[in-house]
């Protein structure tokens, strides 16, 4: 991104996350969910990294949270409360890595202490003599609110330190509502007719903020503790959570030392699979360097320190811009626009498409071109655009506007109350078997008739150059998919990206047009092309430049099969598609079409019948390296018919012409077998 861009985008996105900060952290008011919050953060975060002269000190990135209330006494923190940057994959955390050894000059030891980030409160508490006098909530980082009343009544914070403590310290923690309690406050609360809380970060921020201790007490908060903020001579930050267990703090059971960066890794996914089953929410791990004097040396970047980290998990909702609408033909005629999006992992998996079901759905979002828009996958179920952040617009969105026209066929387009469908009956079967067709020509095994006809109907594939473009992701939301088999199908589609020159043209579905005339035709554009042919546009300058008399001087194509070509390569919608397929990154050898060797130049072969050293595709590769032709009809120019068993009308009429025939045993001899 240019710089001029990145700086439109930059103050787009500060402006956004300012106003759902303050409903967020001030008015307790979820207008978006935290995901999709966290996902502009992490956006504007790296466009500052990108372009650190773009950073300001009123930058959302250089602050922690809300001014604090005014019912409550403010209180001002011994050090700042600060927030935590955040990761998403694991190559964001390779990332953070490499910026905190940059900044240190030198390699990390890399012990690491991760802990369970809980959706909770921060909270600060302050003890003298061993007894609890102070307890605030984060604030601004600076000055926070004094809640000491409210946190007595949590049974987890001791009111008094056991064993050898120090005169004075400083501890930090989160409070927080387990699942079932959030269920039972909530119920309550819907009973008496009150607000319901849409999660239960909200509704301990909303608990520590009663001014009734008695109301605070009810709704039974729990609370882990997790760092020391005065100097008790700790080393490490495992000592800490050693020393406050000692002390008589609840800490997390959970949270354990690793000493190499695959040991994050492996926590954060053994903590994702047991997140279900966890008391209380959580939305990742934190990541923080063990060794406390590296971290003092680390320093902070704003208002975040260089050696901690908050590791997400995948969020279920993301934000991202759309890049373009398409419409997709499905099998029945329909019209699907599609919504192709800058690519975003959510849900665990990277997605660049998202439906729009039909017109009248991208009216009601109001979604343009250019727009930004949270993408959600609850339920892992296939992504859809769940609201439109027309905040964020700066005025170059292009509105969309259904076809007049197929852009399959080029029919005029009916509609059929809400759906938009295709006039010719035969439009979606016709384009239904010409992907079959493309999908079995490319080698794509695993890519059978049910799974293309998904991809039609789900909308994620409009022509053959789509299925180059999918990721795990647009599959892997599909029901009854997984990410497993998504990920093989998506595997597949990538290695079948280079095709043989032969099996691209056959691929393309000419009229007239089968395996042994594409060969034909692939190897008589290597001959008139002076370069290597390694491109699908490179193929088409040749191919469409043939006159119906050039095509007659190859071997078995006639009259109706050279007007058949010469009218594929007229159309402009075949044309289109090859020009995709070269831009998706298709790419084109001459395997099976440069012949090894010469033995066999000039001579003509049919195969009839089946052979039992050989399979017939087999039999027919051995030909062609030997410089030999085959073909599929028998006439005065063919050199051998090869008669296997049970043979069909090409021996009777191989002898009708006098072709000589040869049986297997022969024709192993000619092949050098």
């Amino acid at each position: 991104m240019e710089k001029k861009a990145a700086k439109e985008r930059i103050e787009k996105l500060r402006q956004t996350i300012d106003k759902y900060r303050y409903a967020y952290h001030i008015e307790n008011k979820s207008l978006i969910s935290d995901e999709a919050l966290d996902a502009l953060k992490k956006e504007l975060f790296d466009l500052e990294q990108e372009f650190p002269d773009l950073v300001t000190p009123d930058s959302p990135t250089q602050r922690v949270a809300g001014k604090p209330l005014k019912e409550f006494k403010k209180v001002r923190h011994e050090a700042p409360m600060i927030s935590l940057n955040d990761a998403f994959s694991e190559q964001d955390v390779e990332d953070w890595i490499k910026r905190l050894e940059n900044y240190l000059g030198r390699k990390i030891k890399p012990e690491f202490f991760c802990e369970h980030k809980i959706d909770g409160l921060a909270i600060e508490l302050v003890y003298e003599n061993g007894i609890f006098i102070q307890g605030s909530t984060r604030g601004d980082g600076v000055i926070g609110e004094d809640i000491t009343q409210n946190l007595k009544t949590v049974e987890a914070i001791p009111l008094k330190l056991r064993g050898d403590y120090p005169k004075h310290l400083v501890a930090r923690g989160e409070v927080f509502l387990t699942k079932k309690d959030f269920e039972r406050i909530n119920k309550e609360l819907a009973k008496k007719g009150g607000k319901i809380y849409a999660n239960p970060r909200n509704l301990a921020a909303g608990t520590v903020r009663q001014l009734d201790p008695a109301i605070t007490a009810s709704r039974k908060l729990d609370s882990f503790e997790y760092a020391i903020v005065s100097d008790v001579g700790q080393k490490t930050h495992d000592e800490e959570h050693a020393l406050l267990k000692k002390w008589g703090f609840k800490t997390n059971p959970h949270n354990k030392q690793v000493s190499s960066v695959s040991g994050i890794y492996d926590f954060h996914k053994e903590t994702a699979k047991a997140r279900e089953k966890l008391s209380y929410e959580i939305d990742g791990i934190v990541v923080i360097l063990n060794d406390n004097k590296t971290f003092e040396s680390a320093g902070v970047i704003g208002k975040a320190p260089r050696a901690a980290i908050a590791y997400k998990f995948s969020p279920k909702e993301a934000t991202t811009v759309v890049e373009d609408i398409q419409v997709q033909v499905g099998r029945t005629g329909a019209l699907t626009p599609v919504a192709v999006l800058r690519a975003v992992r959510v849900g665990g998996v990277t997605i660049t498409h998202a439906t729009l079901h039909n017109y009248d759905e991208i009216q009601r979002l109001g979604v343009k071109i250019g727009d930004t828009v949270i993408v959600s996958r609850a339920g892992d179920v296939i992504p859809q655009i769940t609201k439109v952040l027309k905040e964020m617009r700066s005025g170059k969105e292009k509105e969309f506007h259904m076809p007049k026209v197929c852009p399959v066929d080029g029919s005029k387009i009916v509609k059929d109350g809400v759906i938009y469908r295709c006039s010719n009956k035969t439009c979606g079967a016709r384009q239904k078997e010409f992907l079959y067709h493309f999908a079995a020509a490319f080698g794509m095994d695993g890519l059978g008739p049910k799974i293309i006809d998904r991809f039609l109907d789900e909308g994620l594939i409009g022509d053959a150059a789509d299925l180059f473009t999918l990721q795990n992701g647009d599959v892997a939301a599909l029901e009854r998919f997984g990410e497993k088999s998504a990920e093989n199908i998506i595997s597949e589609i990538a290695e079948r990206k280079k095709v043989p020159m032969d099996r691209f043209v056959e691929a393309l579905g000419i009229l007239h047009v089968g395996e042994e005339t594409s060969r034909l035709l692939a190897q008589t554009a290597i001959s008139k092309f002076k370069t290597p042919i390694s491109k699908p546009d490179q193929l088409l300058s040749v191919l469409e430049k043939f006159s119906v008399e050039d095509l007659q001087e190859i071997p078995d194509v006639g009259p109706a099969v050279a007007e058949s070509i010469v009218d594929y390569f007229k159309d402009k919608r075949h044309i289109a598609l090859i020009k995709k397929l070269d831009k998706v990154g298709v790419s084109l050898e001459a395997g099976g079409v440069k012949p090894k060797s010469q033995k066999l130049k000039g001579q003509i072969f049919v195969l009839t019948g089946t052979l039992e050293s050989l399979e017939r595709g087999e039999a027919k590769a051995k030909l062609r390296a030997l410089g030999g032709e085959v073909s599929e009809s028998v006439s005065k120019k063919t050199s051998y018919v090869v008669v296997g068993a049970e043979p069909g009308s090409k021996y009777d009429k191989a002898k009708k012409l006098g072709v000589k025939t040869v049986d297997e045993k022969e024709f192993l001899k000619i092949i050098g077998q």
